[in-house]
């Protein structure tokens, strides 16, 4: 499967850590990681998933030397934004992490594309799954795990 990870592309380093779990559990579980490329949560997701052996691809905003050191294949697409599309649709699943408006876009269009979005970041918004941990969310993700067993973020 493949995995995208979205959120903050600036982010404070003792809340990386949660993206890198998340990044190190999906190329655990033998999955490609997608993110945007760039910064914070996406670089953190990126660290996680290649140290623990995973590939990791970035769908960046600009060009493709513009992606941070750990991702693998980097595809530059000069769309800024409107790469979110192609990270979401690229996915099987989507873990969303806290972030602001640009998460939440990829979250909207992942919804509206029908895609599995898992909520690691308190966004509460109706049609995503919330997880409480990067485990549980790879459950989720797998269909390992009932969403109906976990607390859906609508309610």
């Amino acid at each position: 499967m493949q995995m995208a990870v979205v959120g903050a592309g600036e982010y404070e380093e003792n809340r990386c850590s949660l993206a890198r779990e998340v990044g190190r559990k999906i190329a655990e579980h033998g999955h490609v990681l997608i993110t945007g490329g760039l910064g914070g949560v996406m670089e953190a997701a990126s660290e996680g998933a290649k140290e623990a052996g995973g590939v990791t691809v970035g769908i960046l905003p600009g060009e493709k030397e513009t992606a941070n050191p750990f991702v693998m294949v980097a595809i530059g697409t000069g769309m800024g934004h409107g790469r979110n599309a192609i990270i979401v649709r690229s996915a099987d699943a989507v873990i969303a992490l806290p972030g602001i408006y640009g998460t939440l876009s990829e979250i909207a269009l992942a919804l509206k594309m029908d895609k599995l979005v898992i909520d690691l970041g308190d966004w509460n918004v109706d049609g995503m799954i919330k997880a409480e941990s990067p485990e549980e969310a790879m459950l989720l993700a797998e269909g390992k795990a009932k969403a109906e067993s976990f607390e859906k973020s609508s309610s």
